[in-house]
C-alpha cells in the first residue's frame, strides 16, 4: 500500500512539473511573439521614414534580402539572372 501511495505522489509531482514547464514555455513564446511584433512595427516605421525621405522601399527591401545571402549564392543568382536577361534580349 505504501508503494502505491508513493507512486501516486510521484505521478502528481511529475504531472505538476510538466504542467509548470509547459506553462513557462507558453509564456516565453508569448513574450517572444510580442517582441517580434514590436520589432516588426519598428522595421515598418523605418521603411516609412525612408519612403518619406524619398528612398525606394522596394529597392531597400531587395538590398536587405541580398545582403543576407552568402556571397557565392548571390553571385550564382546574379549570373543566372544575367543569362536569362541576355537570352530574352533585355541586356
Amino acid at each position: 500500500m505504501a508503494t502505491s501511495a508513493a507512486s501516486v505522489l510521484d505521478d502528481q509531482a511529475t504531472h505538476s512539473f510538466a504542467k509548470d514547464q509547459l506553462k513557462a514555455i507558453v509564456e516565453r513564446i508569448e513574450r517572444l511573439e510580442e517582441e517580434k511584433k514590436t520589432i516588426s512595427d519598428d522595421i515598418k516605421d523605418v521603411y516609412g521614414e525612408a519612403k518619406g525621405n524619398g528612398y525606394d522601399v522596394k529597392a531597400l527591401r531587395t538590398i536587405i534580402r541580398i545582403r543576407k545571402q552568402d556571397a557565392n549564392e548571390r553571385a550564382e543568382q546574379e549570373t543566372i539572372l544575367d543569362t536569362y536577361l541576355q537570352a530574352l534580349g533585355m541586356l
